[in-house]
C-alpha cells in the first residue's frame, strides 16, 4: 500500500510539473500512459479470473464394471460430456467392507487436489462417512460432497455429506398399487419370504402395498416362495416361481399383478407373466436393466451398454411380440445412474453459483427431472425424530412397455 502510495504521489509530482511549465501536451501523454496501463492491468486480471473460473474439476466414485457396470458406464459419460480435464474417476474396491481403508484413501485422493470444488459418491458404500472426515481435514467446507444410495446409517451419513440421494423404498408402497390399477390390475401377488420380512423397511413397504391396494379396490394376496439362499438356493427358487406363478394367473386371472421382493426371483417372474398375460408393475429394484434383459433374451452390444434408449426399445419390442405391450412398466432409467450424471450436474451448477447454497432442492429437482426425461418425485428423508432437509429421496413416474 506504501509503494503504491509513493507512485501515485510521484505521477501527482510530474504533473504537476508539467504543467507548471506550460507543456499541456506532455499531461496528455501521461494520462493515455496510465490509461493504457489501467486497462492493461484489468485485461489481465479478467483474463486470470476466466482461467481460475475454467479451472474446475468434479471427482466421481462409483463401483468396478464388475459391482455394476451401469454406474461405472454413467461415469465415463461424464467424461465424454464434460472433458478429462474436468472429471476425475475412481473406484472404490470389490471387497469394500473389508476394504474401506482403500475406498477412504481415494477419496481423500481426489480431495487433495485443490482444483476439485465437489466429488459425487455413488454408491456411498460403508467408509464414506470416514473418507469425508479425513477429506474435510485437508479441505474444510470447501468442497461439496454429493453421495448417492448410502449404505450407512441416515442419520451418521447425513451428519457429513452435503448432499445425499436414495430412492423412496416407503414411497413405493404407495407407487407400486397405484401404477398396477393403471396397468389394469384387479387382484395383486406379493411374493416373498420370511427373511425379506423380518426386515423393518421391506415389511413396512408390504404393509402400505397391501392398504393401498385395499384403497385402490385391488384384492390383495401374499405368496411366501423359497428363500434364494436357502437350502435349494436360486435355482430352487427360481424353479418355484417358474411353476407357481401360472398356477395364480391361472387361479386369479390375467388381470393380476404381480411382485417379488428378491433380485433373483425376477428373471422367472417376467417370464411367466409376460408368457401368461398377466401384469408386472416393475422390478424389486426399478431398472430396464433389472432381468428384463435376461428375462427377454436380449443382447446387448458394446456400442449399446449405457444407452438407455437402445434397451427401452429392445424391452418393447420383446413385450409386443408376445402380445403383453401395455402389461408391463418400469422405472425409466437405473437410478444410480440418474444420482451420478444429474449429481454432477448438479456439482456444476453449484460451482457456476447457480444453487442457493450448498443445498437447493427446486434444482435438485429440474436435473433429476433433465437427465430421466419424465418427472421425478423428490422428497426428504424422515427418520421419525429428524427431518433432513438434504436428505432426497426419489421416485420416478413410470414407462409402460
Amino acid at each position: 500500500m506504501f509503494k503504491r502510495f509513493l507512485a501515485v504521489l510521484l505521477v501527482l509530482t510530474l504533473v504537476i510539473g508539467l504543467a507548471a511549465c506550460g507543456q499541456e501536451p506532455a499531461t496528455n501523454v501521461q494520462e493515455s500512459s496510465t490509461n493504457e496501463q489501467e486497462a492493461s492491468t484489468k485485461e489481465d486480471t479478467s483474463a486470470k479470473e476466466q482461467e481460475s473460473d475454467d479451472n474446475w474439476k468434479i471427482g466421481i466414485m462409483t463401483g468396478t464394471v464388475v459391482q455394476n457396470e451401469e454406474e461405472f458406464n454413467a461415469a465415463q459419460q461424464m467424461i465424454e460430456k464434460y472433458g478429462e480435464e474436468h472429471i476425475i474417476t475412481m473406484t472404490y474396491p470389490p471387497k469394500f467392507m473389508d476394504e474401506q481403508e482403500t475406498t477412504i484413501a481415494n477419496i481423500v485422493g481426489m480431495a487433495a487436489d485443490p482444483d476439485v470444488k465437489a466429488i459425487v459418491i455413488v454408491q456411498a458404500v460403508p467408509g464414506t462417512s470416514a473418507a469425508i472426515d479425513k477429506a474435510r481435514e485437508i479441505r474444510g467446507d470447501d468442497l461439496l460432497f454429493i453421495v448417492g444410495t448410502p449404505g450407512e446409517d441416515p442419520a451418521v451419513i447425513a451428519s457429513k455429506a452435503d448432499v445425499i440421494f436414495q430412492t423412496d423404498d416407503l414411497g413405493m408402497g404407495i407407487a407400486i398399487p397405484e401404477q398396477a390399477k393403471k396397468l389394469g390390475a384387479k387382484k395383486f401377488v406379493h411374493y416373498s419370504f420370511p427373511r425379506h420380512m423380518s426386515y423393518p423397511l421391506l415389511a413396512a413397504r408390504r404393509d402400505l402395498i397391501k392398504e393401498n391396494c385395499e384403497r385402490l379396490g385391488i384384492e390383495y394376496y401374499d405368496a411366501t416362495a423359497p428363500d434364494p439362499t436357502g437350502d435349494a438356493g436360486v435355482p430352487g427358487a427360481q424353479q418355484f416361481i417358474l411353476e407357481d406363478t401360472p398356477r395364480l394367473i391361472e387361479k386369479y386371472g390375467k388381470d393380476t399383478a404381480f411382485f417379488a421382493t428378491n433380485c433373483s426371483l425376477q428373471v422367472p417372474l417376467i417370464q411367466t407373466v409376460v408368457e401368461g398375460g398377466a401384469i408386472y408393475p416393475q422390478p424389486c429394484c426399478p431398472s430396464p436393466y433389472h432381468a428384463f434383459p435376461g428375462a427377454l433374451a436380449i443382447e446387448v452390444p458394446d456400442d449399446k451398454k449405457g444407452d438407455i434408449d437402445y434397451i427401452t426399445e429392445e424391452i418393447r419390442e420383446k413385450i409386443a411380440e408376445k402380445g403383453a405391450t401395455g402389461r408391463f412398466s418400469n422405472w425409466p432409467l437405473p437410478v444410480n445412474m440418474m444420482f451420478i450424471r444429474a449429481g454432477v450436474a448438479y456439482a456444476k451448477a453449484y460451482i457456476d453459483g447457480e444453487t442457493n447454497g450448498k443445498v437447493d432442492i427446486e434444482v435438485v429437482k429440474a436435473k433429476f427431472s433433465e437427465d430421466a426425461g419424465v418427472n421425478v418425485d423428490v422428497g426428504t428423508l424422515d427418520d421419525g425424530t429428524n427431518q433432513f432437509e438434504h436428505y432426497f429421496t426419489v421416485i420416478l413416474d413410470y414407462v409402460n412397455y
